[in-house]
């Protein structure tokens, strides 16, 4: 989901400086940007995503002395392995001159094209460890099922239509997710990416997802960013059944941590090149804030209101009637949104009651928080 308060098109966002001019031209003429060489060996290659507003993934090429780091190969179809190849080409390698794949995280985007990259060249793998836990392989059993998604909907407070509609099994809605590749390397936070000649090291970022990287170019200084840091798109921040923990904080924690390469130039995987890490993780922790303040005066203006009805009733890049299948990526953003300030107080819910009903929180009130 876009903020709701996005630039005006042709703008620059509030506080950055745009460095991929190229691919910001093509963002808003709505085209693939090029292949471009950013210098120091790396290179960024647009892989497109089908049916997708995004558009393209960037995904990125680092020489070193063993060979290429690609990060985030994208999107697994013959377009995206087509637009791979020829990004590959113009850089002057072949899947053969490729020694490591790094995946910023698992969604589809980025990592589907890894398991055919893999056979291709013989290259490992890595990730971290948390992102592992979450591959669709892992996860189906306890988050995948068409009966586990429908139940979640329903006691959201969806209909019976919308959660038959959005509840089919999670890899199921997206083929290409099902039995994505396995890592052969793990990389934890500060871990350096085993490669002689270059100095990359690993910095977690949970919040889009669990196991989300940061990659830190260090001599570069450059920080290639996934997700998580992008220059106008705020990434979906989501509590999906079956999972745990806090994405929420977690999400503001990582933007504190990335806050401090604010003499970085920022390299994500959407949109464009960008520089001012500081001020744009501001306005992303800022929009969070008052996203949470919405939400507590939706539930006050509603009174007892379910999860699905909160969403209903906050602002969207568009219009709920418009938002078709991401509607389960909104609701489970509400989620997460609801969780912590349950967390914090704020709000109160009992799961045990049919609806999920949401209240503000009184002074006398017991909070309990969502297992989701």
């Amino acid at each position: 989901m876009t903020e709701p308060n996005e630039p005006p098109s042709g703008t620059a966002p509030e506080g950055i400086t745009i460095l991929g001019t190229a691919q910001w031209s093509a963002w808003q003429e709505r085209l693939l940007p090029p292949v471009e060489k950013i210098g120091g060996g790396i290179w960024s290659v647009p892989v497109p995503i089908p049916h997708n507003p995004l558009r393209y993934t960037l995904c990125y090429l680092l020489t070193s002395d063993d060979g290429l780091l690609v990060v985030d190969p994208g999107w697994n179809s013959p377009e995206g392995w087509e637009a791979l190849q020829a990004g590959l080409a113009e850089a002057g390698a072949t899947a053969a001159d490729i020694h490591g794949i790094l995946a910023t995280h698992v969604h589809p985007d980025h990592h589907g094209l890894s398991a055919r990259l893999r056979e291709e060249s013989g290259a490992w793998i890595a990730m971290h460890p948390a992102e592992r836990d979450t591959l669709p392989q892992r996860t189906t059993r306890i988050a995948g099922s068409h009966r586990t998604i429908t139940a979640w909907l329903r006691h959201r407070g969806a209909s019976d239509e919308d959660a038959e509609a959005l509840g089919g099994p999670l890899d199921a809605r997206t083929p290409e997710s099902a039995g994505m590749a396995d890592p052969d390397v793990l990389l934890e936070d500060g871990d350096l990416v085993p490669l002689r000649g270059r100095t990359l090291r690993a910095v977690w970022t949970p919040g889009h997802t669990p196991g989300h990287l940061c990659v830190q170019a260090v001599d570069e200084r450059l920080l290639l960013t996934g997700d998580h840091v992008l220059p106008r798109i705020t990434p979906n921040v989501g509590l999906y059944p079956g999972g745990t923990g806090t994405p929420l904080a977690d999400f503001f924690s990582s933007l504190e941590r990335t806050g401090e390469f604010d003499d970085h130039d920022a390299l994500p995987a959407h949109e464009y090149r960008f520089r001012g890490l500081g001020q744009r993780t501001r306005i992303l922790a800022e929009h969070h804030e008052r996203r949470c303040q919405e939400l507590v005066d939706v539930v006050a203006r509603l009174g007892a209101p379910t999860p699905w009805e909160i969403a209903q009733h906050l602002s969207w890049s568009r219009p709920w009637s418009e938002i078709g299948r991401m509607r389960l990526s909104a609701l489970s953003e509400t989620e997460s949104h609801v969780d912590h300030l349950v967390r914090q107080g704020r709000l109160t819910w009992d799961e045990r009651t049919a609806g999920a009903r949401v209240r503000l929180a009184g002074p006398a009130t017991a909070h309990t928080g969502s297992t989701a």
